[in-house]
């Protein structure tokens, strides 16, 4: 800032000989201190570029790896529902069998229950003639008639 001060004054005014020697001598000087300016300017302009580009990158590393985070997570939440639905399916199709099974199970009990059934009836039929038969037996012998409530 100083320089541009120096420069705007010594524009500005008409110096005598001797103090255009000591111009040149600071001309020179601020020749060098522009030089300086330029190159600091060049050298902070090219750090900033190098720091952006660098950010940049980092903060395409960080997107990308945010990114595989993200696609890891679905898919391993996809993959652990492609397991389930087999072991759903495997599962499904034990408990079909099972089902199947129990069913043919069911039909030869319901069988064996009707023909135990069938056998009580006849069994009943048979107990019930058994009774009927001694009442005859009874009746006939002249005891006691329980039908006719006849007593001899």
């Amino acid at each position: 800032m100083n320089t541009t001060v120096s420069l705007s004054a010594a524009r500005g005014r008409v110096l005598p000989f001797s103090d255009k020697e000591k111009t040149e001598e600071e001309s020179g000087t601020l020749e060098s201190s522009l030089l300086q300016l330029i190159d600091d300017n060049r050298r902070s302009s090219l750090q900033l570029r190098e720091k952006t580009e660098r950010s940049r990158k980092e903060a395409i590393r960080h997107a990308a790896r945010t990114a595989d985070l993200l696609v890891k997570a679905v898919n391993g939440g996809v993959e652990e529902c492609f397991v389930n639905e087999k072991r759903i399916e495997t599962e499904i199709r034990n408990l079909a069998v099972t089902v199947a099974k129990f069913g043919k199970q069911t039909d030869q009990w319901l069988a064996v229950t009707h023909a135990v059934n069938s056998a009580v009836k006849v069994s009943d039929h048979l107990y019930d003639l058994q009774i009927s038969f001694r009442l005859l037996y009874l009746c006939n012998d002249g005891s006691v008639c329980f039908w006719c409530h006849e007593f001899d």
